[in-house]
C-alpha cells in the first residue's frame, strides 16, 4: 500500500486495472485500517476519475455475493448519501410506495455514515432480518414487492472498510459506489447523487451498462428530488433541468425534510409518513421520488400517470401494507 499511497500523493491517478487491484486487496483484508483510511482520504481531496470509479466498481462486483433475482423485474432506488442534509429516509419510503404500486424493488443499503439513520438502520430498527438467503429475498419480493440487501453482507470489501468509515464519519468513495454494486444486478435503477460532477460520472458509466436509469441531483445539494430547488435529471443519458413546479409539485423548505436526531426519531417520522400522518412536505417529497422512480420502472407511463400511481399507493394504504407484510415475515 505504501507504494500506491506515494503514487497517489504525487497527484497521479490509477487506471482501471490498478483501481480494481487495490480494492480487491482491501476486500481480501491485506491492508490495515490506517492504510485504508489514508487511501480513502485521497478521494476526499480530489475527484475520482472514471477509470478509478470503474475499477472500484468492477472489484466489488467481482467480489460480491451474487443473488439470482432474474425471475423478477427488479429496480433499485438508492441515493449515494453523503449530501450532509440529514433528511429522513426518503429513498426507502419511496421504495415501499413503489412496491405498493406494483413494482419489484430490491433495495441495496447500509448504515448511515454522514447521517443519523441510513436505510439499514431503519430496516433493522423495525425488525428486518438481514440475510443473504436467496429464498428469503425471493419470497419477500413475491409477497410484498420489496426485499432488502444489507451491503456489508454481500460486499466483503465494504465490510472491511466499515470500521474506517464509521470512525471517519464522512462520505468516502464507498458512498459513490453503493448504488452501483447491488448484488441482485437490477436492470432498472433510480439513483440520487450529491453533486453534478458525480451525476456526470454516473451518466457515463450507466450509459455503458444498458440499464434503464434515472439519475437525479437537486441543485442546492440533495442526493434526491428534495423539491427545494430545481433538479438535474438524467433519463437514460438525456439531461433535463426541471423545477418542482414543472414536475407537478409545490416547492418546499429544506427544514421540513429533517430526519430527526436519533434512529428512534427517524423511525417515528418513517412510520408516520407510511401511515399517511406525515406533514404535507414529507408526504409530497416521498410521492415525488416514488413517482419519478416509477417512471423509470414503467417508462411507457407518463410522469403524471406515475404521480397518480404513487399517490394511490400512499393514500390507499398499499405502501403501508407492503411494509407491514414484510416485517411480519421476519418472525
Amino acid at each position: 500500500m505504501k507504494k500506491i499511497l506515494n503514487f497517489l500523493f504525487e497527484h497521479k491517478t490509477l487506471n482501471r486495472a490498478e483501481a480494481e487491484e487495490v480494492l480487491t486487496h482491501i476486500a481480501k483484508g491485506l491492508y490495515n485500517d490506517a492504510e485504508i483510511a489514508a487511501f480513502l482520504t485521497v478521494y476526499l481531496m480530489r475527484s475520482i476519475t472514471v477509470d478509478e470509479l470503474s475499477g472500484f466498481r468492477d472489484a466489488l462486483l467481482n467480489q460480491c455475493l451474487k443473488v439470482d433475482l432474474s425471475g423478477f423485474d427488479i429496480i433499485d432506488v438508492c441515493g449515494t448519501g453523503g449530501d450532509n442534509k440529514d433528511t429522513f429516509n426518503i429513498s426507502t419510503l419511496s421504495a415501499f410506495v413503489m412496491a405498493g404500486a406494483g413494482a419489484s424493488v430490491a433495495k441495496h443499503g447500509n448504515y448511515g455514515v454522514s447521517s443519523i439513520s441510513g436505510s439499514s438502520n431503519m430496516m433493522e430498527y423495525f425488525g428486518y432480518k438481514f440475510s443473504t438467503d436467496p429464498d428469503k429475498l425471493k419470497k419477500e419480493l413475491e409477497k410484498t414487492g420489496f426485499c432488502f440487501m444489507h451491503a456489508p453482507l454481500f460486499n466483503p470489501a465494504m465490510k472491511n472498510v466499515a470500521p474506517v468509515r464509521k470512525a471517519l464519519k464522512i462520505k468516502t468513495f464507498i458512498n459513490v459506489l453503493g448504488p452501483m454494486i447491488n448484488p441482485g444486478f437490477p436492470n432498472k435503477q433510480f439513483i440520487g447523487v450529491f453533486s453534478l460532477e458525480l451525476a456526470r460520472l454516473y451518466n457515463y458509466l450507466y450509459q455503458q451498462s444498458g440499464k434503464q436509469f434515472i439519475i437525479v441531483h437537486t441543485l442546492d445539494g440533495y442526493d434526491e428530488v428534495s423539491l427545494t430547488a430545481d433538479v438535474k435529471m438524467i433519463i437514460n443519458g438525456t439531461e433535463h433541468i426541471m423545477s418542482p413546479e414543472s414536475l407537478g409539485f409545490s416547492r418546499i423548505d429544506g427544514k421540513e425534510l429533517h430526519g430527526g436526531n436519533t434512529v428512534e426519531e427517524a423511525a417515528s417520522i418513517f412510520r408516520s409518513i407510511l401511515e399517511g400522518k406525515g406533514t404535507a412536505a414529507q408526504q409530497l417529497v416521498v410521492k415525488a421520488n416514488a413517482a419519478i422512480a416509477l417512471h423509470c420502472y414503467f417508462p411507457e407511463k407518463s410522469l403524471p400517470e406515475c404521480i397518480d400511481m404513487a399517490r394511490e399507493s400512499m393514500e390507499s394504504g398499499r405502501a403501508l401494507e407492503a411494509f407491514t407484510k414484510l416485517m411480519a415475515m421476519q418472525s
